[in-house]
């Protein structure tokens, strides 16, 4: 009986899932549906909030004074944003917009700071998918500094379609217009039309009005170009 009443005190996180928590609704923690193009927080807002996407995609824009947006990152489910708010910034430096249909869980700040003392395994959690966003915006940085416009998009469909996950060799993504491509790689919309269409001319993919197929024969413009 002392054996197993020590055994648990040893081990009190063992049972905490933090998929689970993250989609919990109550004490500072909420759970909303998003359509397309919905603003899920607008750059100026306060920051006062943590935010999962539990399903669907969601852009990240930042305004700049003369009125120029940018697509800075496109997140999938089982990313967080909005981590901003845990640190000194007051408001959002950026928006955030939902593409397509998506389920966001909204967590207070006081509710962040608290599991993250008290759950090492949500800590866990939230650490590596920080580090992991930040290894991406490393990698976006020297994609365009030294790869040319048609390998940037190349790489984006790849990253959007998250290649090489199991069980899936030949993904499907929501559609996303050429305008957003271009402004994620920093081109022109004409010159991302006259990709696509050359990529789906060679079979590297297939898109209709509705959603984009990306096949691993991309990778061909990637590593012979």
């Amino acid at each position: 009986m002392g054996s197993k009443k020590m055994n648990t005190l040893q081990s009190p996180y063992t049972e905490f899932d933090p998929e689970a928590f993250l989609a919990r609704v109550g004490n500072g923690q909420s759970v909303a549906k998003y359509s397309d193009r919905e603003t899920v927080f607008a750059q100026g807002d306060a920051a006062d909030a943590l935010f999962y996407l539990l399903k669907g995609k969601v852009k990240i824009v930042v305004l700049s004074s003369e009125g120029k947006e940018a697509i800075i990152a496109i997140l999938e489910a089982g990313q967080f944003f909005g981590e901003g708010s845990l640190v000194a910034q007051s408001h959002r430096v950026v928006s955030a917009t939902a593409i397509g249909d998506c389920t966001i869980a909204r967590l207070e700040k006081q509710v962040v700071v608290k599991v993250i003392h008290d759950q090492p395994n949500f800590s866990t959690m939230f650490i590596s998918c920080i580090l992991k966003r930040y290894m991406r915006m490393q990698a976006d940085l020297v994609d365009q500094l030294f790869n040319s416009s048609e390998k940037r998009l190349a790489r984006l469909l790849l990253l959007l379609a998250n290649f090489g996950k199991e069980g899936e060799p030949d993904p499907v993504i929501a559609k996303i217009s050429h305008e957003t491509l271009a402004e994620m790689i920093g081109t022109t919309r004409s010159r991302v039309s006259s990709f696509m269409n050359k990529f789906r001319r060679l079979g590297f993919i297939e898109y209709d009005s509705q959603s984009l197929r990306v096949r691993s024969s991309l990778l061909n413009v990637l590593l012979h170009h």
